[in-house]
């Protein structure tokens, strides 16, 4: 089973939460921490990341059976939270095992097929001599000239291991399954009737306006909602704003 931490001690319902590509469980920590006060939360390492086991498939079919999985076996059913990839692993979650999700929150991502792919990001990481590395300030400086972007940097330094020499990430399945993760199963129909929020980061085009067809077609209760000012990271730059509106939508 997906590598699962647990906070808070309040019975009933869970909150579920699902990092995005290259994220882990460590990601959401805080946001966790004060979920917590009134509802039991639960984050996992999804397959290739983290502490959790290493596959061949990264498919969505395969990733919602895992999550659903770490539901079964902590009651049954749960609130899920997912940003990005883990969106979309939520959302097809819903869609074949929907007596397992309660309520959604779908962070910065649609159910499409996008055409962009992080692949440099892989190829930046691979050629990282860890060898050479002995802070984390070193790795910074050495990505910096192929990843100019700081939050993105500190982002995937996250799954490094610095004593270990290695990245907590499986990159060769990662890399080679890039192509399912930025896309979408062409054979997923059916919906998924529960309450359903889309929040998106109000400066990013992940979920543009053309979408929302299709996102009906799959989930025809769902909501809409923007943190102003915030990009595709929109947890990490956000917390406060996204811990708002997930209790407000979470709220019994």
């Amino acid at each position: 089973m997906l590598a699962t931490h647990t906070f808070g001690e309040a019975s009933g319902v869970p909150v579920l939460i699902v990092h995005g590509l290259f994220g882990s469980a460590r990601n959401w920590g805080v946001i966790a921490k004060r979920l917590s006060a009134e509802r039991r939360v639960l984050t996992v390492d999804m397959r290739n990341h983290g502490e959790s086991f290493r596959a061949e498939s990264n498919s969505y079919r395969d990733m919602a059976g895992d999550l659903a999985e770490v539901i079964e076996a902590h009651g049954g059913v749960a609130d899920v939270i997912g940003h990005s990839m883990g969106g979309k692993a939520g959302m097809v979650l819903a869609l074949t095992a929907p007596e397992r999700v309660n309520r959604l929150i779908v962070a910065d991502i649609a159910p499409v097929a996008y055409r962009h792919s992080q692949s440099h990001l892989i190829h930046a990481m691979r050629q990282l001599d860890l060898s050479s590395i002995g802070t984390r300030g070193d790795a910074d400086r050495a990505l910096e000239a192929a990843i100019p972007e700081a939050g993105v940097r500190a982002f995937l330094l996250q799954s490094m291991d610095i004593k270990e020499k290695k990245w907590r990430l499986n990159l060769d399945v990662l890399e080679a399954e890039m192509d399912r993760i930025t896309g979408w199963p062409e054979d997923l129909d059916g919906t998924f009737e529960g309450p359903v929020l889309f929040l998106s980061g109000g400066a990013s085009d992940y979920v543009k306006r053309d979408y929302r067809d299709e996102i009906k077609r799959y989930f025809p209760n769902a909501r809409f909602a923007k943190l102003p000012g915030a990009g595709h990271w929109l947890h990490a730059e956000k917390p406060r704003d996204f811990e708002a509106a997930a209790a407000a939508f979470l709220a019994p």
